[in-house]
């Protein structure tokens, strides 16, 4: 049976490094395009002002993701203290984005690195961090591209 109405935001998981980003209040997905402007003299038959208008070419995509959450004593999947550990090996990681529920198909996978690891400590308030990760090479599964089968 299809799924209808809107997507809540809680149904959408990321996972970091095999494990779902722990006590996540929110994560973004940004899907980035490099462009390069071209400017042509328009044909002699169109206006002149044709030649106002800059064509646009793609060299080169790009995924970034950004993750916020809670700092959890009892963290049990990728929380703060276990995504430390990963940004200081200097590696990329496997990351994940996919729906919650029956079908774990990921709708973005591949291998990111962490570009930055940020936390926040407000006195008497929750602490929280953020993640930030770009894609280190092509992903093995992005918007028009998906998993090969093997």
């Amino acid at each position: 049976m299809a799924e209808t109405g809107y997507i809540n935001g809680s149904d959408l998981l990321l996972m970091v490094g095999g494990k779902a980003v722990g006590h996540c209040s929110s994560h973004t997905l940004t899907f980035n395009s490099e462009t390069k402007d071209r400017a042509v003299k328009p044909a002699s038959t169109a206006s002149k002002s044709r030649g106002l208008w800059k064509e646009k070419g793609v060299t080169g995509l790009s995924i970034s993701i950004s993750a916020e959450g809670f700092r959890f004593y009892e963290e049990a999947e990728n929380g703060h203290e276990q995504i430390a550990p990963l940004w200081g090996k200097g590696e990329s990681v496997e990351v994940q984005a996919f729906k919650r529920g029956g079908d774990k198909t990921p709708y973005v996978k591949g291998k990111f690195i962490i570009a930055s690891l940020e936390e926040t400590s407000p006195a008497q308030d929750d602490a929280t961090y953020s993640v930030s990760l770009e894609n280190d090479g092509e992903p093995d599964v992005y918007p028009s591209k998906t998993a090969e089968v093997v």
